[in-house]
């Protein structure tokens, strides 16, 4: 298909590279100043995907940088083919080229959309469309190695930097807030990288749902039963390369592994 836009340019150009499991030396194209102008590129690469949405990847923007776009998120899709169990085997796809890095995160699965017309929410509103939580692993990767060195707008541009999503075991009683307090703690070949809580999240994980609910309605996205959302990195944004072996430490809720590997053309 021809690009019309400079954002249909881009988009093609990022999901080309995607295909070809090949680097990207530089943003392939005009770099957008805002996230309103980063959803256009994104949108215009679903329009050109064929395979389904699994669920969004949420990602929290910080500091002056929030101040600057104007919002203290972003969204990006999750493919089917790149979501699976957080077993033994469990794989971890990055482009070996570009960027890769795991964020241990706690995943919401959306169990009722909501009602037509609706276009905000409270966060108790945006709770009652959850029907379970999960701990779990957000493989973030891009075929530009700069993805997160240029600012949220970037990151959004190619589908929120998402690679993939292992799904581990559910959360008891999530909706006592407790896993909040959680100590979540990463580790990359036994070496610890980075320890957090999702409690230390403005408005915590349930506010990364609220978030997603009204980007996408915004978006004109039809919202689907059964997706997942990431919520946002607890323990941070640990870079890996191929080779390493990844532990997500969610203390009594369970512990995760994941072996990095490169990304295949697809």
């Amino acid at each position: 298909m021809s690009a019309s836009s400079p954002a249909e340019a881009t988009a093609e150009r990022f999901l080309a590279a995607r295909q070809s499991a090949q680097g990207l030396a530089d943003y392939p194209g005009p770099i957008p100043a805002t996230l309103d102008e980063a959803y256009i590129v994104q949108d215009a690469a679903l329009a050109r995907m064929t395979e389904a949405v699994a669920g969004w990847k949420v990602g929290r923007i910080l500091g002056d940088l929030a101040d600057r776009y104007g919002c203290d998120r972003l969204a990006g899709p999750i493919f089917a083919s790149t979501v699976s169990s957080a077993d033994e085997q469990a794989q971890g796809l990055v482009f070996a080229e570009g960027f890769g890095a795991v964020e241990a995160e706690f995943l919401f699965r959306i169990g009722t959309i909501p009602a037509a017309g609706k276009t905000h929410f409270t966060l108790e509103e945006a709770a009652d469309h959850i029907d379970a939580v999960h701990i779990g692993i957000e493989i973030a990767s891009s075929p530009f190695a700069g993805i997160n060195g240029h600012g949220p707008a970037v990151t959004v541009s190619d589908f929120g930097n998402n690679n993939g999503l292992l799904i581990g075991p559910a959360v008891p009683d999530w909706r006592s807030g407790a896993y909040a307090d959680q100590l979540v703690t990463t580790r990359i070949d036994g070496e610890a990288v980075g320890s957090g809580t999702a409690a230390a999240f403005a408005l915590g994980a349930i506010g990364s749902v609220q978030f997603l609910l009204e980007n996408l309605i915004a978006r004109g996205i039809a919202i689907k039963a059964g997706w997942w959302i990431s919520t946002g990195a607890v323990s941070g944004v640990h870079p890996v390369t191929p080779g390493q072996k990844v532990d997500a430490d969610f203390g009594p809720l369970g512990v995760l592994h994941c072996a990095i590997a490169a990304q295949e053309p697809r």
